[in-house]
């Protein structure tokens, strides 16, 4: 089979729009609206909600990647990178402040063009900072193939083979080229933004120019396609979507980098950027709903009781995972189970949590309906 970069009109991508005209008219709907309740919100909450988002999207790329790292690392990086934290910080995993820094890089250079450069500063922030012998900041050159593979060793299946390394700094001259040119007001300006963000994806991650880190890349120059038609950085988190369902977006990226046809991935990533973004309206609402909460409790609750609801907080609008028992609080605060049992009671009886489920399985949840 010849992949698409093998084929005669390698880059005379074709497409037809029409089926995901809804779509494109929801996204413009959502993100108008998006914009206006955050604009509408507290500075602080602001921050808070941009900065839950940006968490989400560093910690899911990852994810997808098969990395799982430390949230209150990349938490940590991020506000210390816009400024929030004065503290000098010491991060025990690298990888979570690389892509921390990355994730605020995007959103701070977003109106620039892109360079050879800054995909390479982008390709430092991600791996610079681990003991790898990975090449880093540089396109690859080794000799052999670049594939995508999965399976165990032996019997590996080739998903999808890019080009040959020394092909690559040709290919990603014509890459960055076609991105600054289509950008908007530019000569061949692609005016639909999710458009633009589905081809270059699908573009960069069939060149694959790098010897890791092209998923996590690939989808910060997606971002970046995003926010600049929009005219302002994206909020939304497209790794969070994408990590939901991986299967299908593997699946999506190896039938469409089988031919210059790619209908079929411009309407699965405009699903994806859709529900992206309606995630994005969910987190804005939880982020609110978190803020109103603590206005209305935080006096009324002790340093464990506060710590429990934090961590409760921040597993986002999916809630903690079973609610949480006497043994999951002794856990988290190092109490004893019997004033473990105390606090929940309490934090029940004044409407902060509510009780689910009874005996030796009682648990509770957070309490978003207190003033009704």
């Amino acid at each position: 089979m010849k992949y698409n970069w093998q084929q005669k009109d390698w880059l005379d991508f074709k497409y037809d729009v029409s089926d995901i005209q809804d779509i494109l008219f929801a996204f413009a709907e959502k993100t108008g609206h998006v914009s206006g309740v955050l604009k509408s919100l507290p500075d602080s909450t602001q921050t808070e909600t941009i900065i839950d988002l940006m968490v989400a999207e560093a910690i899911k790329t990852s994810e997808i990647e098969g990395e799982y790292l430390s949230r209150s690392d990349v938490m940590s990086s991020i506000r210390h990178n816009l400024g929030l934290d004065s503290d000098k910080q010491h991060f025990i995993d690298q990888r979570a402040k690389g892509v921390a820094d990355l994730m605020v890089d995007i959103r701070n250079s977003f109106k620039l063009l892109l360079t050879k450069e800054k995909l390479f500063d982008w390709h430092r922030m991600l791996l610079g900072g681990q003991s790898t012998r990975i090449a880093v900041g540089i396109w690859r050159t080794h000799q052999e193939p670049m594939q995508v593979i999965s399976g165990a060793i032996g019997k590996w299946k080739v998903h999808f083979e890019a080009p040959p390394s020394d092909r690559v700094p040709e290919e990603m001259v014509g890459f960055v080229n076609w991105f600054n040119k289509t950008a908007p007001g530019e000569k061949d300006d692609i005016k639909n933004p999710i458009l633009r963000s589905a081809i270059a994806h699908l573009y960069f991650e069939s060149i694959h120019p790098f010897e890791d880190g092209n998923g996590r890349i690939g989808r910060a120059i997606a971002e970046k396609a995003l926010s600049q038609g929009l005219s302002r950085p994206a909020l939304l988190s497209l790794s969070e979507t994408i990590e939901a369902n991986k299967k299908a977006y593997y699946q999506a990226l190896k039938i469409a980098q089988s031919s210059n046809e790619i209908t079929g991935w411009i309407v699965y990533f405009s699903d994806i950027v859709l529900q992206a973004q309606t995630n994005a309206e969910e987190n804005i609402e939880f982020v609110l709903k978190k803020t109103k909460f603590f206005d209305h409790f935080n006096t009324q609750l002790n340093e464990r009781q506060l710590k429990v609801i934090r961590r409760m907080f921040e597993q986002g609008t999916k809630g903690f995972e079973g609610g949480i028992s006497a043994k999951k609080y002794v856990a988290i605060t190092g109490t004893s189970k019997a004033s473990a049992t105390r606090d929940l009671q309490q934090l029940s009886a004044i409407g902060a949590l509510k009780q689910v489920g009874g005996g030796r399985s009682i648990r509770y949840e957070v309490n978003f309906s207190y003033e009704k």
